[in-house]
């Protein structure tokens, strides 16, 4: 039985305005067509998708865990499975609190350049440092995010092995993307959403459909394509790339998901290679 795809774009307030989109997808082949997208707009709906009964594979788009350096010198857990359990002990809003002072502290011991603690996946994907927790709060995200992914007891490769019929990879929209452009092509303001961002969009879409190096191509159903393409937020777009990214990793399911050699406290974003 082949497993259902799912790729995540994530928010760590999701809300009616600004939801937790899933796209779904199916791989025949070297073509990987989107079939469906939803909108989760709180939590408790992201949980019950979470038990979606396997087999499946998601591309989920935050990082799963913090840097080494960081969690030693916190005297944190130092295994994935302890510390995401001692990360959910705390309300979400009090665990924020101390985690932004522990995060200030650590940033202000520092010299200019060299403020943030970066896992070994963070260069080579070209991504936030997971403990940033503005612009963007990506730490909030790991917060919410990976804490749900172990209470939801789901197998995390190389980093915990629980239900083996639901898996969750690290993904990376911005990795894909910019593979094709690095121009901008969503924002959450207004006046920001331009049609030089739409024609990105399009630039973007046009080579999916193309195949970009090794990834699948990708077709859609349902006019999916063109909601992809209207909404400005990229969040369908960004959800469809974890698609990808999430598909790539199928193909190598039996070489470890394509995942390299990896720290499995910190995590590894899929389809990234490792740092020459």
């Amino acid at each position: 039985m082949r497993p259902r795809l799912f790729g995540v774009d994530f928010t760590s307030r999701p809300s009616r305005r600004k939801a937790i989109v899933v796209a779904e997808g199916r791989l025949e082949g070297n073509v990987l067509t989107v079939s469906s997208c939803q909108r989760l707009e709180h939590f408790p709906a992201f949980e019950a998708f979470l038990q979606t009964p396997g087999p499946w594979l998601g591309g989920f788009d935050f990082p799963f865990g913090f840097s080494r350096a960081l969690v030693e010198a916190q005297g944190w857990p130092n295994t994935w499975p302890a510390l995401m359990a001692s990360l959910s002990v705390l309300p979400a809003d009090t665990a924020r609190a101390q985690l932004t002072e522990r995060f200030r502290a650590w940033c202000g011991a520092r010299p200019a350049g060299q403020k943030f603690a970066h896992r070994a996946t963070d260069g080579p994907a070209g991504s936030s440092p997971s403990m940033k927790w503005v612009n963007p709060p990506v730490a909030w995200m790991l917060l919410e995010g990976a804490t749900r992914l172990w209470q939801a007891g789901v197998t995390v490769p190389g980093m915990h092995v629980a239900d083996p019929a639901r898996i969750a990879l690290e993904a990376y929209p911005g990795y894909l993307a910019r593979r094709i452009t690095r121009a901008s092509y969503k924002s959450d303001e207004k006046a920001k959403q331009t049609p030089v961002r739409t024609a990105v969009r399009a630039t973007l879409l046009a080579a999916l459909a193309q195949g970009v190096d090794d990834y699948p191509r990708v077709k859609w159903e349902d006019g999916l394509e063109d909601a992809a393409l209207a909404d400005a937020s990229g969040d369908t777009l960004d959800a469809a790339l974890c698609l990808v990214q999430a598909a790539w990793a199928e193909v190598r399911r039996t070489d470890g998901f394509g995942l390299p050699p990896f720290d499995p406290l910190e995590g590894w974003t899929v389809s990234v290679p490792p740092a020459a």
